[in-house]
């Protein structure tokens, strides 16, 4: 009695057991589903987790096991109480509930065992961040970010990738939004990063640097050191409106133009920084 064209679902028998539950755990996750006729709360789980299973054709199995039909399988799992659900991987019980429980509860508990949208992004991004390379990883740590927002582990590559191609601002802005629960080891490590960048913009060359181009308005060429000092220390959002605003009063003055579209072009893809300057610039140049 297979759900109509939904063939991850099966109903568990003496006879299919082991081929299921032993051996076709050891590929996916097999969700048992203990039921019977007479009870009223299973018949509201039932399609919800026969739902839920319809995403994952192929990462797991819904095995519903009737416990009046199957009560020895009912009783080798010791179960008491219905509906009860277990999760069962390579062959042993990893979770479960008993009792209704919400959709999201549900889902909350699966995500542990199944995989998430956005996973092989952030397997990609984290392969590219143990290389140094933060240019190329922004955009999938972003991409794995907007495929599952939920997702603690993309949230905190993706504000190491802020930080380290120098959107500090913004980083500070994802940092204050991660929940009291999800604030562990890395939440502290992103501060301390912070934190140095930003004693980095402190430094003394660039506060002497920054009072002279205050006294000295007009004074071009000092804006694009200022500039490029403020890139170095990760300020990519300041160096660029400073480079904008000499453009905008001499468009071929110095190496002013280059320098702002190499300092665009070394942000990573997907860095909203990138898109809204190179707008700027054209705008100017075309």
């Amino acid at each position: 009695m297979e759900t109509m064209g939904q063939t991850n679902v099966v109903d568990i028998t003496v006879e299919n057991f082991q081929q299921v539950i032993l051996q076709q755990s050891q590929e996916k996750l097999v969700m048992v589903d203990f039921w019977a006729a007479w009870c009223e709360p299973c018949k509201d789980l039932m399609p919800m987790l026969e739902r839920i299973a319809g995403e994952y054709p192929n990462d797991m199995i819904l095995a519903r096991v009737d416990c009046e039909q199957q009560q020895e399988i009912a009783a080798q799992f010791g179960i008491r109480n219905l509906p009860t659900v277990m999760l069962v991987k390579d062959g042993q019980p990893v979770d479960g509930f008993a009792g209704m429980q919400t959709e999201s509860h549900i889902r909350e508990l699966l995500a542990k065992y199944l995989p998430q949208p956005g996973d092989e992004e952030l397997q990609k991004a984290a392969e590219l961040v143990q290389q140094g390379d933060y240019q190329s990883a922004f955009p999938l740590a972003k991409q794995a970010v907007d495929l599952s927002p939920d997702n603690i582990d993309a949230r905190y590559m993706y504000i190491d990738c802020l930080i380290e191609t120098g959107s500090i601002a913004q980083a500070k802005t994802e940092l204050s939004q991660i929940r009291m629960v999800d604030q562990d080891a890395r939440y502290q490590s992103m501060m301390s990063k912070v934190e140095l960048a930003e004693q980095a913009a402190e430094s003394p060359e660039l506060k002497q640097l920054q009072q002279e181009v205050a006294q000295n308005p007009d004074d071009l060429q000092l804006k694009i050191d200022l500039a490029v000092q403020l890139q170095q220390a990760h300020k990519a959002d300041e160096a660029l409106e400073l480079l904008h605003t000499v453009l905008l009063t001499d468009l071929n003055f110095g190496d002013a133009k280059k320098r702002m579209l190499d300092m665009i072009n070394a942000l990573a893809d997907g860095d909203p920084l990138k898109s809204l300057y190179r707008r700027k610039v054209y705008s100017l140049l075309y």
